[in-house]
């Protein structure tokens, strides 16, 4: 019988000499959903990516992948998942339809339906006109959608995309997205590694990984009311001096300006934050307006990514 989660992991770990990459994650992914790491560049997203593939053997802990254990049986989780790398990693001086081809061959698709679903993808990803071109001619975007054509051309249970739109705009980042809630709907899981907060936003649940160390973990909207934090927004004429005034203030934990807004964050069991704000504002003679905001995926990720004397001011 499967079991209700795509992926569980146990105690994983993975070290590098002293550099704990990862370290000690539990994770749970549900099937048919898709479930997103966030986290800056370093904090462990894509060694646990390439852990759960079975390209790393952990240092410590077991993953259950599909059914599947990691380590020891990845040869027969291979044909079940499909891997995207953030660099485009498909082959440059081949033509799009090479390179469908060739990944075709790769996973052995049934010879009689390749052609046809060589087809298929090429319209559904929308590079029936690039059929001919070479992919290493293409523009970000194109390249991108070649990839996840040739990521999901067998047809995996598990899609597996790390950092997939960082070098795309913003167009090509929305239709990328469009084609995974698609890919999601008709039961794919998909585990995606990304640092852009708005793309965290859309994942059925996420993951945050710090410095190798999972700091949260529960759907966007869980997590946002769930900081520990009373979130303080202040619009000033002159923000540098109101983040200047703020700063200083013993109970605040971090005041970050976003444009001529400040976002500041206050542990809870200081009731009277608003009015703490407004004190110290009005006392500088900083003309400002304050009001309680709702916390934002940015908001939570400053909170559980903040050493603990900063909580607790």
């Amino acid at each position: 019988m499967s079991s209700e989660y795509a992926i569980e992991a146990r105690g994983l770990s993975k070290h590098f000499g002293s550099l704990k990459a990862v370290n000690q994650l539990d994770l749970k992914v549900p099937r048919g959903q898709i479930y997103g790491f966030l986290g800056p560049n370093g904090s462990g997203k894509s060694t646990t990516i390439r852990m759960l593939c079975g390209l790393l053997t952990p240092t410590e802990g077991t993953a259950t992948v599909l059914d599947t254990e990691v380590p020891g049986d990845s040869r027969d989780l291979k044909p079940k998942i499909g891997y995207m790398t953030q660099k485009f990693s498909l082959f440059g001086d081949m033509t799009v339809f090479e390179n469908l081809q060739f990944i075709s061959e790769i996973y052995s698709y049934p010879k009689s339906g390749r052609i046809g679903r060589i087809d298929e993808l090429l319209e559904k990803y929308d590079l029936t006109q690039q059929r001919r071109q070479m992919a290493g001619t293409m523009s970000g975007g194109q390249k991108q959608r070649l990839a996840l054509a040739c990521a999901v051309l067998h047809g995996p249970d598990l899609l597996l995309l790390d950092e997939p739109t960082s070098a795309v705009d913003p167009q090509s980042r929305r239709d990328f997205w469009s084609n995974l809630f698609r890919l999601a709907e008709r039961g794919t899981t998909i585990l995606v590694s990304t640092h852009y907060m708005d793309e965290a936003e859309r994942c059925h649940r996420l993951a945050i990984l710090d410095r190798g160390i999972k700091v949260a973990d529960g759907t966007p909207r869980d997590l946002q009311a769930s900081t520990g934090m009373r979130v303080i927004e202040v619009i000033a004429d002159d923000p540098y001096a109101a983040q200047a005034v703020i700063h200083d203030l013993a109970e605040v934990a971090s005041v970050t300006q976003l444009g001529v807004r400040l976002r500041v964050l206050i542990p809870e069991h200081h009731d009277n934050a608003l009015q703490i704000v407004e004190r110290a504002l009005s006392a500088a003679g900083v003309d400002a307006q304050s009001s309680l905001s709702s916390a934002t995926l940015e908001d939570v990720f400053v909170a559980v990514t903040m050493g603990p004397e900063e909580r607790i001011a």
